[in-house]
């Protein structure tokens, strides 16, 4: 498990950057959290904005113990204070909810200082129609700076097996108590030596990166897409295989 805020969650949970809004997929976010996923990702670009549709279409009442989390302020000049509130205003109707339960700054916006996208979304969390804060594809020092504006519950940069290119920011989020989320965290295959490993597991590959890196750190937790009822099955599986010291090592 890993706490987000004052709530306990599953370490992996749910990607829906490619979830358009076809009644399947409504159902197919229905029956991932009936299955086990307490986390749903998305963001305010996903999709043209259907991922988000889709998820509150599905869930216009989150479960207890739920959360959904949605991302804003994406490319140049959308990090502006009037841009990113008019998104979260967006994201709060597809969501068709009153309360986002984690958002997340997408990207730091090189034509607008960080503080002034964050104060947007503190003033959000004030009032309550957000209940957690994220920053997304940051450095460390960009977390401490964002910690001066907002508490920070959570990070999610690109990291796998073969991009580690943030690994002090994985540190840095284990060490301060902030959820390290890793986007794309199966776009690298490992190669021979996770297929070795997968094998003596009775595993997939891909159980086996995500077992890595739920090992890699405890902070760690993955939100691998799918559109699959059995990959998503699957993933969730991951956290049950413990890998050994060797096998850790030999991935990293």
């Amino acid at each position: 498990m890993v706490t987000l805020g004052e709530t306990s969650l599953p370490r992996i949970g749910l990607g829906t950057n490619r979830l358009a809004n076809t009644p399947e997929n409504v159902a197919f976010i229905q029956q991932a959290v009936a299955a086990g996923i307490r986390l749903i990702d998305t963001a305010h670009v996903y999709a043209s904005g259907e991922s988000e549709e889709t998820i509150g279409a599905a869930l216009s009442q989150v479960p207890e113990g739920c959360v959904v989390a949605t991302k804003g302020g994406y490319g140049t000049g959308n990090g502006r204070p009037e841009v990113l509130s008019a998104q979260i205003e967006e994201s709060l109707r597809r969501l068709q909810t009153d309360s986002i339960g984690l958002y997340y700054l997408h990207k730091v916006d090189p034509e607008t200082p960080l503080e002034d996208s964050l104060s947007v979304i503190k003033e959000y969390k004030d009032r309550g129609s957000i209940q957690h804060v994220g920053v997304s594809n940051v450095s460390v020092e960009q977390v401490e700076q964002a910690q001066q504006v907002v508490p920070v519950d959570a990070v999610q940069n690109h990291y796998n097996l073969a991009e580690r290119t943030h690994e002090d920011v994985v540190d840095y989020c284990a060490d301060n108590g902030i959820v390290f989320v890793p986007y794309f965290p199966l776009r690298a295959d490992g190669g021979s030596a996770v297929a070795e490993i997968a094998g003596r597991h009775g595993a997939t590959p891909a159980q086996i990166t995500l077992a890595w890196l739920l090992r890699r750190s405890p902070a760690m937790f993955p939100i691998p897409g799918t559109l699959s009822l059995e990959h998503l099955r699957e993933n969730l599986a991951a956290g049950e295989i413990e890998l050994t010291d060797d096998e850790f090592e030999a991935l990293r």
